[in-house]
């Protein structure tokens, strides 16, 4: 059977399409094609990549000339089923369906909550948006075969409207982020934050929490979601320690966890993110360091139900730079909640057992 992934946002190494999704359904027999921009055509890993040009300049050329280079392409593949992965592409949903095909829309974010924090869209309009597009959504979403969200929060909001949904979760790879055991002592005086990074995402409190600790860096690796938050945190007191590296590959980042003490996710309480499940938390756990994390009741059930971290309110520097402090200074303690958090991961939060849902999703929806 032949399957096409679809997006005109991320790019063709996207860990959770392309290393998790793509590779995980060309292993389990399927002929598996991505549609992405911003690439040439290749094949990696057995999964035939069709790339297009990436549009730039403003987010109107994406969401019009990539989308429909998307559909354009996505056609010329005629898959058996089609999985796409952003909100801007449910028209091409919608069209692939009235050409008789199956189609998967796989819910990343709670879009709706994730327009309320958008900067770039005026304030007063953000809450209008949200509303458009949720009623949009919510009705476009009975028409697809499959709904596959990335979390179990993001699927009972699909639940309550009738619609066929399973959570895949975006749990860590087994084997990708391991680090060997008995190495805590080689481990470098330095906590990390991977991943996007803003002022929603705590950038400042991270910096702010670094002038409560002596001889400690932040290693910082992501970029920066908007150029005015990254020159306003720059004149901190803190960011004399911080360690700005920019985006790293998969073996960069490995090699990131492998030195610190410590992963930061201290992300604001924002509607988006209370309830959401942060990749980085479970690869700080799967990396075996200690997570540093906003105490939002569910983030806090999984840290304190495993040993594996501290809690945090996101928005006190001082209480945060006393969780490094306290970790630093209690490396048995800290050697002991990293390996907790690993074992964790080892016994439930996995893609290996995850990925057996999203073949379960192929099988049922071939199968009929």
């Amino acid at each position: 059977m032949k399957i096409c992934h679809l997006t005109s946002v991320h790019s063709h190494t996207d860990t959770r399409i392309f290393l998790k999704e793509c590779r995980s359904l060309k292993k389990a027999g399927y002929e598996v094609h991505f549609v992405v921009p911003g690439v040439q055509d290749t094949i990696i890993d057995g999964v035939q990549i069709h790339g297009l040009r990436k549009e730039k300049g403003s987010r109107l050329k994406r969401m019009t000339k990539t989308v429909n280079q998307v559909l354009k392409i996505g056609l010329e593949i005629d898959a058996d089923v089609y999985h796409f992965h952003d909100p801007e592409l449910i028209p091409v949903g919608l069209k692939l369906k009235k050409q008789g095909k199956k189609v998967i829309y796989d819910v990343h974010e709670d879009v709706p909550k994730q327009i309320m924090t958008k900067n770039w869209l005026p304030k007063n309009l953000r809450k209008v948006i949200s509303k458009t597009f949720e009623q949009y959504e919510n009705r476009a979403v009975k028409k697809f075969d499959k709904i596959i969200t990335a979390t179990p929060y993001i699927r009972d909001r699909f639940l309550k409207l009738g619609c066929a949904v399973q959570d895949v979760n975006n749990y860590p790879l087994l084997e990708e982020l391991k680090i060997e055991d008995g190495k805590w002592a080689e481990k470098e005086n330095v906590v990390c934050y991977v991943g996007g990074i803003s002022v929603t995402r705590g950038i400042n409190e991270m910096t702010m929490a670094l002038t409560y600790t002596e001889n400690i860096s932040l290693l910082l690796a992501g970029k920066f979601t908007y150029n005015t938050e990254k020159e306003a945190v720059k004149s901190l007191d803190g960011w004399s320690k911080v360690k700005e590296l920019g985006f790293l590959n998969r073996e960069q980042v490995k090699d990131i966890y492998r030195k610190s003490k410590a992963g930061m996710v201290v992300l604001h309480p924002t509607l988006n993110y209370v309830d959401a499940l942060p990749v980085k938390m479970f690869e700080y756990m799967a990396a075996g360091i200690p997570v540093i994390a906003s105490n939002f009741p569910l983030w806090k059930s999984i840290i304190e139900e495993n040993d594996s971290g501290v809690c945090v309110d996101p928005l006190k520097p001082k209480e945060i730079g006393h969780a490094i402090n306290f970790l630093m200074e209690n490396p048995k303690e800290a050697e002991r909640m990293g390996k907790n958090g690993r074992i964790a991961v080892e016994t439930k939060f996995n893609w290996e057992s995850e990925s057996q849902k999203l073949i379960d999703v192929y099988e049922n929806l071939l199968q009929n």
